[in-house]
Formats: C-alpha cells, sequence, structure tokens
C-alpha cells in the first residue's frame, strides 16, 4: 500500500500545506471556546438556555399561507380587496400566544400589504430592516421560498419564519419578539451572554492576529491578482518575502503560466486583429461568427514594390519593419483595425468600434497620416544620402540603393456594406483547423482598385463618393475634388473618384488649381475636349492631367461620349 507524503518537497525546500495550519489554528481555538462556553453554561444556569426555534409557531404560517390563498380566490371573484386584507388580519390573530405576537405580509419591495399584532399600538406601513429584506428577495432570486428570519424594527427585533405567497406576490412572515421570549430567563442569559461575548471577542482577537499573520502572503497574492484582472493585464508575483508554503508554490506556478501566457499572446496579438485578442483574454469564446457591417476599408499599398525587392533583396524586410510599424501605429492611433497584410499592401478597417468620429473621417485622417509618415521616412533617407555626398558621390549601385529604400504609397479608401466576422474551421479535432479574422465583399475590392489608380492620377489619395458625403457631413477641413468618373475592370457602372485635399495641412493656394481642374473635368464629361484641354493645362496640376491629355489628345469627344472611362486593368 502507497502512503501518501504529508509534505512534499520543491527542490531543497520542504512545502507545509496552507490547510494543516488552518486546521490546527481553528480546532485549538474552537476546542478551547466550547470548553469555557460548556463550564460556564453548567455553572451559571440550570440549562435553561432559550431555544428560540421552539417557539415559532411553524403550522400557524401554514394555516395563514392556506387562508391567503383562499382569501386571493375570493377576492378575484369579488374584487374587493380590503375586505380579503381584514379576513387574513383576523386569521393571523387568532394563533397570537404573546403580548406582541404578529404576522404580516410585506411586498418585495418592503411595503406592507397587511398586518396583524397582539399588541395594538405596534403597527408600521414599510419593513425597515432593508438587510433583512434583501436576503429574503436574494433568496427568492435563487429559488428559496421559506425560511427563517430576524429583523429589526422600531419596537425592537423580531426573530420568525417566513413563506413566498405568489398569489398575492407578498411574503408571509409570523414572528415573535425576542424580549417576550427572553424575559422569564433573562439575568441568566445576559451573564452566558457577556461572558461568552468576551471569550468570543478575545478569542476572535487572538484568531484574528494568528491568521493575519499567516495569511499575509496570501492578501499580498490576492491583491497582485486583483489588479492584474482590473487592469487585463498577466504580470509576475513579487515572492521575494513569501513563506515556503503551498500558497507561495502556487503562485510560483501562476508566474511560469504568466510568463508563458505573455509570450503566446504577444505572439497571438502579431498575428490576428485586437478585438479577436480583446474576447480571448477575457475569456469569450472566439469561433466561426460575423454578418453584414457598414465599414469603412483602407488599402495601402507601396508603388513600384518588385523594382524595390529586386535591389534590395532580403534587405527589403528591414524597410518593410519601418514601414509597417509607423504604418499599424497610426492606424491604431485612430480607432482602426489592421484587417491584413500581404506582402507590401496593408488593409484597414474602420468602423468596428464605437467611437465619436465617422469612421470614413478616421480612414482619411490615418491615409494622410501614412502619407505623411512615409514622407518623413524618405526625408530622413534623404539626408542621409547628402550626408553621404558631402564627403563622397555615391556610386551607381548606392544610387539604386537610394532610390529603392525611398517608398512612396498610395491609398484607396472605400465604404459601406461589407461582411466582418471570423470564417475558417475551429474543429479542435481536426489536424491544421485554422480560422482567421476577415472582411470581405465589394467594398474591400474597390478600395484595392481606388489605391491603384493614384499610380494613374499620381496623387497619394483616392476615395469613393460615399466616404467623401459621410466626411463632408463632419467636417470642412477635407476638400473633395472630384478626379475623374471611372468604370473599372468587371464592373459595369462608373464611379466617381474624389482627392481629398487637406486644408489644414496642404497649401491652399493649390485650391485655384483644383478648382480650375474640375472646370476642365466638366468640359471633358460634357464632350467639349477643347475647353477641357485649355483648363486642364491652365491648371498647372501636370501630374493630373497628364492622363487626360493622353486620352483626349488633339481629338474630340468620340460619338457617343457619355463621360465614362473604362480601365482594361485592375
Amino acid at each position: 500500500m502507497r502512503v501518501k507524503k504529508l509534505f512534499s518537497k520543491v527542490g531543497n525546500t520542504t512545502i507545509v500545506p496552507l490547510g494543516m495550519k488552518i486546521l490546527i489554528i481553528f480546532i485549538s481555538l474552537i476546542l478551547i471556546s466550547n470548553l469555557a462556553t460548556n463550564i460556564i453554561s453548567l455553572q451559571l444556569s440550570q440549562k435553561q438556555i432559550i431555544n428560540l426555534n421552539n417557539q415559532i409557531m411553524v403550522e400557524q404560517l401554514k394555516e395563514l399561507y392556506s387562508n391567503s390563498s383562499n382569501q386571493y380566490q375570493i377576492y378575484a371573484y369579488t374584487q374587493n380587496k380590503l375586505d380579503s386584507v381584514m379576513a387574513l388580519k383576523k386569521a393571523a390573530g387568532n394563533s397570537f400566544t404573546n403580548k406582541n405576537s404578529m404576522a404580516m405580509g410585506v411586498n418585495p419591495d418592503g411595503t406592507i400589504a397587511f398586518m396583524a399584532c397582539a399588541n395594538m399600538d405596534n403597527f408600521w406601513s414599510t419593513f425597515l430592516d432593508e438587510e433583512a429584506l434583501n436576503k429574503i428577495n436574494t433568496d427568492y432570486a435563487n429559488g428559496i421560498q421559506e425560511g427563517s428570519i430576524n429583523f429589526d424594527t422600531a419596537y425592537g427585533p423580531y426573530f420568525g419564519v417566513y413563506k413566498y405567497q405568489a398569489d398575492w406576490n407578498y411574503f408571509i412572515i409570523r414572528a415573535e419578539k425576542r424580549s417576550d421570549l427572553a424575559e422569564n430567563n433573562k439575568k441568566n442569559y445576559l451573564y452566558i451572554s457577556i461572558i461568552i461575548l468576551i471569550l468570543t471577542f478575545a478569542f476572535i482577537v487572538i484568531g484574528f492576529i494568528i491568521l493575519n499573520r499567516q495569511f499575509k502572503t496570501v492578501r499580498e497574492i490576492t491583491n497582485d491578482l486583483y489588479e492584474m484582472q482590473k487592469d487585463r493585464r498577466l504580470s509576475l508575483i513579487d515572492l521575494s518575502k513569501a513563506p515556503n508554503d503551498d500558497i507561495t508554490y502556487l503562485a510560483a506556478s501562476f508566474n511560469s503560466l504568466s510568463s508563458s501566457v505573455n509570450n503566446l499572446l504577444g505572439t497571438f496579438q502579431k498575428f490576428v486583429p485586437k478585438d479577436i485578442v480583446t474576447e480571448a483574454y477575457s475569456g469569450e469564446y472566439v469561433g466561426i461568427k460575423g454578418g453584414p457591417k457598414e465599414l469603412t476599408m483602407l488599402f495601402s499599398d507601396i508603388k513600384s514594390f518588385t523594382y524595390r525587392t529586386e535591389i534590395l533583396g532580403n534587405e527589403i524586410q528591414e524597410i518593410l519593419k519601418l514601414h509597417y510599424d509607423r504604418v499599424i501605429n497610426t492606424v491604431y492611433d485612430n480607432a482602426g483595425e489592421v484587417g491584413s497584410i500581404i506582402g507590401d499592401a496593408i488593409l484597414a478597417v474602420f468602423g468596428t468600434k464605437t467611437t465619436e468620429k465617422s469612421k470614413s473621417l478616421e480612414s482619411i485622417e490615418v491615409a494622410w497620416g501614412i502619407t505623411h509618415k512615409t514622407a518623413e521616412l524618405r526625408q530622413l533617407i534623404l539626408e542621409r544620402k547628402e550626408e553621404i555626398e558631402k564627403i563622397r558621390p555615391l556610386t551607381e549601385s548606392e544610387l539604386l540603393v537610394y532610390d529603392a529604400v525611398s517608398l512612396d504609397v498610395g491609398v484607396g479608401i472605400d465604404a459601406g456594406n461589407v461582411f466582418y466576422g471570423t470564417i475558417g474551421r475551429d474543429d479542435l479535432n481536426i489536424t491544421g483547423a485554422r480560422m482567421t479574422n476577415t472582411v470581405i465583399g465589394d467594398t474591400v475590392n474597390s478600395a484595392s482598385r481606388l489605391e491603384g489608380l493614384t499610380r494613374i492620377y499620381h496623387v497619394p489619395v483616392i476615395t469613393s463618393e460615399s466616404v467623401k458625403n459621410e466626411v463632408e457631413k463632419v467636417t470642412e477641413r477635407y476638400k473633395f475634388f472630384e478626379i475623374d468618373t471611372v468604370q473599372v475592370k468587371g464592373k459595369t457602372e462608373g464611379k466617381k473618384i474624389y482627392f481629398p485635399f487637406d486644408t489644414a495641412e496642404m497649401d491652399n493656394t493649390l485650391l485655384d488649381n483644383y478648382e480650375i481642374f474640375e472646370k476642365g473635368l466638366t468640359a471633358y464629361y460634357e464632350g467639349d475636349w477643347k475647353t477641357a484641354r485649355k483648363n486642364f493645362k491652365d491648371s498647372q496640376l501636370n501630374a493630373l492631367t497628364e492622363v487626360f491629355f493622353e486620352r483626349i489628345g488633339t481629338k474630340n469627344a468620340p460619338e457617343g461620349w457619355n463621360g465614362i472611362w473604362t480601365m482594361t486593368s485592375k
């Protein structure tokens, strides 16, 4: 037969079970308390301890409950509530045996439905003991409809029994005043009570001092755990001053687990959206779920990425890390979520969280934030180039590298109804089961195509009309200039596209140029290409108007011209 060891060891340290400590302390105190109480009781009283429970008329409560049910039936037929209440009071009064006996019906909110008392002076309209009322209400909520009750009144403390009456929706209470049953042996009971209270208090003080010292570490560990729960984080518990018991061993095990969970959580956060991490951390089930939602999609891509990869090779990873650190921080700082990262492209989602700002406004701010961050990175690279050129000229290969690391991005934004949620397979019994959080819909594809158009129109940001309309409702900072109406590949209808001019950051002298361009665009739509060419030229937006000059050349608008330019590629 294998004997279980009473004490275990971790390394060279013996672990003393905390349960044994508590058991020894409480057994000692209980034995001393019981011994002292019994000796005193035997000497000061002739076994005149009042058993209050024997005085409770449980049968009387049952009879009153039955009468209450009958009176409800009578009330339901006659609709005379006063007569039913008076009958209940009379039936209750017939069972009183002491001068302060009472019975009453107490509504869950504390108001008195009916009351009968042997002492006619003891009446009240509201049940004043909130603690007792809360207890019976809580018990009822937990499925307990009857039991004992102790409560205070303006005339002294009462004890009794209660039962919930469903017809009338109140608690029937049958109670006796404590002083009525204690008068005959009050003196002896008082002596015993005082001695017991003194001894009990002494034992409580002694026990508190002992247990307080023993549980000091437990309190510290509990406080640390509470702070972690409140801050929704995991950290290590300080065990430098902890004793060698099993609670300390448990905390040490928790520290080991905490480190592992933090490592897993840190890795988890790198691959999934923040809202999924929050659900998982809070203990919610993360499974296949989702549905339609009005969101704004932002698609950002690095221009000429293939060329940059050919020049930089594996070093492109370092450049991407610098770029992504700035872009992702910008997205999260504006309540966005990174939906996916595909090579050099990032899809950001706005509207998954409840914020004060418009989701499309947040996306516009992120778009310009990405543009500014990329420009700052190019400026740093340029400054480094200029520092080197002060010493020596760059070689041909170094110039190629400089061009490759001078990143430029395009951003496309569209808003609309998409599917947002998790898809895949969550069967843990299947090897390789995998889920992903994603957005699916035409709006996602549209944002990607709008980003592609930034290369054609040579502007950093292009938005759809739905984004324009939403942003214009909440701010006048961004002035949207129409760029063109295009029919992208795979679509049958033309779609207006816009450039969001930032009046707070951009050179406002360019506003006139864009307004002249819009006049040219109007003439272009109407087929008056001669006027369009003149306005395009006068706008001095050479990079933007280049594509229009390529289209119209010196020709007039073709027959059947509708102002929509059909794209031949995505």
